[in-house]
């Protein structure tokens, strides 16, 4: 099962930017379509945004988009998501996982969004 270690989150001000990295374990990563999901405390988890593993094809979430781009290193079996326009809405513990064959998720990373 491929495993996910989440690293970039951190305070930001309303307005700012950050840019997540994802770093998958196993040879498959360059195979499988990847997304980035968040969970605020007491909400359920929402997929933010998904690559395909070749055609670079994205989708994201309405309340992202235009602001997240995701996007992909095979050769780095790593995933991103650059964050600009951040608002307080952000805030949220942020993970990535293969959303087609789900493997073990990650301890996430904490992006905080506050004036």
């Amino acid at each position: 099962q491929v495993q996910f270690v989440e690293s970039g989150g951190g305070l930001v001000q309303p307005g700012g930017s950050l840019r997540l990295s994802c770093a998958a374990s196993g040879s498959i990563f360059k195979l499988v379509t990847m997304g980035w999901y968040r969970q605020a405390p007491g909400k359920q988890r929402e997929l933010v945004a998904t690559i395909h593993s070749s055609s670079s094809a994205t989708n994201y979430a309405e309340s992202v988009k235009g602001r997240f781009t995701i996007s992909r290193d095979n050769a780095k079996n790593t995933v991103y998501l650059q964050m600009n326009s951040l608002t307080p809405e952000d805030t949220a513990v942020y993970y990535c996982n293969a959303p087609n064959s789900f493997g073990a998720w990650g301890q996430g990373t904490l992006v905080t969004v506050s004036s």
